[in-house]
């Protein structure tokens, strides 16, 4: 091993130079986290993940999604304290994602970085807080690298920005950032598994078994999901590869291996599964488990100078405090997910701790809403969600019970706008869980209009249905 091979491998402390120095816990940790390892793994990581968002972006305008799910609706749900977030017009939302996908092409070039990560960060996050209803996990997952993209030193190296200072420019970063984007992508794969850790999913089947009856029409693989046991079988396995995957690619002697599969296992689950891009997203993000000096070796490029390295970093006060916030956001990584156990319940029916938790594909859900508001005078009407959502919000209504809250005050606003008095909304609703029959989600006695949402059990939803569901068929 050459000197710089040495300085750049992974972490690994001394004992004995430990013991001679008599360091605590923590200064062991910190001398862990602070010691610079090559950053060429961080900087493939840019560009690639630049690279994947201006898709992303483009893919918003060549859809009409601009249209569709941003403008389209009258009336958007929001997230806590985020009400006063509202799109801008038509023409300024496709000029936002023009510029957004300019901003991440800049961003994979490493030009202007301290500049464009974050605005394309801020642009991100902005599209998300718009509707509720839009939400998804590759989004949310998007949005949190794209902020640690942002914060990072990811312009050190093949960056616009490292050839204009070559003259001061470092080759190295703290090891401190390789673990943060390690607990991130870990934490995806392994609250995966955990959600789909469930009788539905691993002794049911479900609910694979509705999705896969819509890929009969594939080559080879529709035939394979009409073999009896097929669903449960996948299902098992998305389960063990979400559960172990994160171990395999920590290995070193199986990591090529591991990753090799997991591309395999996001191409099947992009085919069979509309869920965008998600797939790829992972199997970029996947990469970040590999050595920090991956990116030289597959393009054969020498190892930096040893000029270029930067000396073992020093715990001052200020890398204390970036340590101390670094702890926090994989503190709260971990700790969010786990949020629905406070509530209790089956999370799958009350969606209380679903958001933000990676509960990737564990529920099928879909039912048929009605709003009876009843005025002061005796007068009732019965008010659809078509008048005033989308057929895309109504869909993700169906399945989020706070979202029902949200439409219920509305209407409740509306009538007492009118000059209506204070009027009670109460929901007449039926909703399906992974092709159960259909059963009353929300109590129909509830002044809905009246009840706010909180971190607590929300005592308007109904008890989930406790019989397992329907079994699954061979598709004809």
């Amino acid at each position: 091993m050459t000197p710089t091979e040495a300085v750049l491998a992974p972490p690994a402390i001394r004992p004995s130079a430990i013991q001679r120095k008599g360091l605590g816990a923590l200064a062991r940790i910190e001398q862990v986290l602070l010691r610079p390892i090559d950053v060429a793994w961080l900087a493939m990581f840019r560009i690639l993940f630049g690279l994947a968002l201006a898709i992303s972006m483009e893919r918003f305008i060549a859809y009409g999604w601009i249209e569709s799910l941003l403008l389209a609706p009258r009336f958007r749900f929001h997230y806590w304290g985020f009400g006063f977030v509202e799109p801008l017009g038509a023409s300024a939302m496709h000029v936002l994602f023009w510029v957004l996908v300019g901003l991440a092409l800049a961003m994979a070039a490493g030009f202007a970085f301290r500049i464009t990560a974050p605005l394309f960060a801020l642009g991100l996050t902005y599209i998300q807080l718009i509707d509720v209803s839009t939400y998804l996990n590759h989004y949310y997952l998007a949005g949190l690298l794209a902020w640690l993209l942002a914060f990072s030193p990811a312009n050190r190296a093949w960056s616009i920005d490292a050839w204009l200072r070559r003259r001061s420019s470092s080759a190295s970063v703290p090891y401190a950032w390789l673990v943060v984007f390690r607990v991130q992508i870990a934490c995806v794969y392994v609250f995966a598994a955990l959600a789909k850790a469930q009788p539905d999913w691993l002794l049911h089947g479900q609910p694979l078994g509705i999705w896969l009856g819509a890929a009969t029409h594939l080559p080879i693989i529709g035939k394979l999901v009409t073999i009896p046991g097929a669903p449960l079988a996948m299902s098992w396995m998305g389960f063990l590869f979400d559960l172990t995957i994160v171990f395999w690619l920590s290995w070193k002697r199986t990591r090529p291996w591991a990753y090799a599969v997991a591309l395999v296992f996001h191409a099947l689950t992009r085919v069979l599964f509309d869920i965008g891009m998600f797939p790829i997203i992972m199997s970029l993000s996947a990469l970040v488990f590999f050595s920090p000096s991956w990116p030289r070796k597959l393009l054969r490029r020498p190892l930096p100078k040893t000029s270029e390295i930067e000396k073992p970093l020093r715990a001052s006060v200020l890398h204390r405090v970036a340590l101390g916030f670094g702890f926090v956001y994989c503190a709260l990584q971990i700790l969010v997910p786990l949020r629905t156990h406070l509530v209790g319940g089956n999370v799958l029916w009350h969606e209380q701790g679903m958001r933000f938790s990676w509960r990737v594909m564990v529920r099928a859900k879909g039912g048929a809403f009605t709003f009876v508001v009843t005025e002061p005078s005796g007068r009732v009407t019965h008010v659809t969600p078509q008048q005033y959502l989308t057929a895309f919000q109504e869909n993700e209504m169906a399945s989020q019970p706070d979202l029902v809250l949200q439409l219920a005050k509305k209407i409740r606003t509306d009538f007492e706008d009118r000059g209506s008095g204070p009027v009670v909304v109460r929901v007449d609703s039926r909703v399906s869980l992974n092709g159960r029959p259909a059963v009353p989600l929300v109590d129909p006695e509830i002044d809905l209009g009246r009840e706010e949402d909180g971190l607590g059990r929300a005592t308007w939803i109904l008890p989930g249905p406790t019989e397992p569901p329907p079994p699954t068929r061979p598709v004809p």
